[in-house]
Order: structure tokens, then sequence, then C-alpha cells
């Protein structure tokens, strides 16, 4: 059978899109990735409506790539960390691949905005096909750098939006970044 001659209605690359394939839940997995876990500075930094985070967050909990994690800070009420599980992280080679394809197609002059590096080695990774059974790197086995084209935050966005105790040992340098993600 040739490929015409086959029935796409069981197609997984639209499955997949059909669970992932929005440009804010793409968007929201890359946060997480980047060890972003609550509502707040997950809409402060990537700048999107309450209700559509909202929105994009219950469907991945629902589709179990995340994973609400139940929190109270003093004073306040209890809310949601929303965390990668088996599931999600599985997904980081798909991102990876994103960002290689944007950074040879779309990056600003400077490069890119982001690097994935080995924490072993500090080398940059890459998505790559591999045999089956050929081991390759987890989130956990990589860290995110600021590349050579990052900027700022903009000013009319907070520098620096609240972070759990895991995202301001990452952002010290005291934690390892994604392996804090609890899956």
């Amino acid at each position: 059978m040739r490929w015409l001659e086959t029935d796409t209605a069981n197609c997984s690359v639209q499955r997949t899109l059909d669970v992932i394939g929005e440009k804010w839940t793409l968007l929201v997995l890359r946060e997480a990735f980047n060890g972003v876990r609550r509502f707040d500075d997950m809409r402060r930094h990537v700048g999107m409506s309450e209700p559509i985070l909202a929105d994009r967050l219950r469907k991945l909990v629902a589709a179990e790539i995340l994973r609400p994690v139940p929190y109270r800070e003093a004073g306040h009420r209890t809310r949601n960390e929303y965390r990668l599980t088996d599931k999600g992280m599985d997904l980081f080679p798909v991102l990876v691949a994103l960002l290689q394809w944007g950074d040879r197609y779309c990056a600003d002059e400077d490069g890119p905005p982001v690097v994935v590096r080995d924490r072993v080695s500090g080398r940059p990774v890459a998505a790559v096909i591999v045999p089956a059974g050929t081991a390759g790197l987890t989130a956990r086995e990589t860290e995110s750098t600021p590349g050579p084209g990052a900027r700022p935050v903009p000013a009319d966005r907070p520098a620096r939006p609240h972070r759990s105790r895991a995202n301001a040992s990452a952002a010290t340098g005291t934690g390892r970044g994604p392996d804090t993600i609890d899956g």
C-alpha cells in the first residue's frame, strides 16, 4: 500500500496536533520545561490572557501532560503549580526540534535567543533521528541558557515574576533547572 492509499483518520501527527497543536499550548509547555510552574508567572512571562492560559492548562491537565500540585502561601488561598508528567516530559524532543527549526529559519541575525545544553559537557544539543532503542538526552540532562540573541524582559512586564523555591534555585544557579520539575 502506498501513502496516498492509506487512511489518515488515525494519523498520529493529527492526533498529537489535536492535543498540543495550538500556539499558546506550546508556549505553556516551553515555560514548564524551563521550570515555570505557577499561573501568574506563566501569564506574565508569555503575555497571554488569563482565560486563554486557564483553558490551555485545563486541556494539558486533562491530557495528563501537566499535573496540578496544590500549594499555599501564608495569607493566600490554595492554588496550583503545574508540573510536567512523564507523558509531558516525553514532549521534550518535540520542543527541541521546534526550537532548532526556529533557530535555523526564524532567528534574528544576533543568533538564537536560547541554547539548550547538555548539563555534563555544556555542549549544545540537537534534535536528531536515531535508531529505536538508542538512548538520547532527557530534559533533566539539559539546561536552557541565554543565547547570543537573548533580550531582556520588556520594561512593561515585571522582570522578576514570583518563583517557586525550585525556580528561584534554578535562577540563582543553586538548582538544576528543568530537572527540578517533578514528573
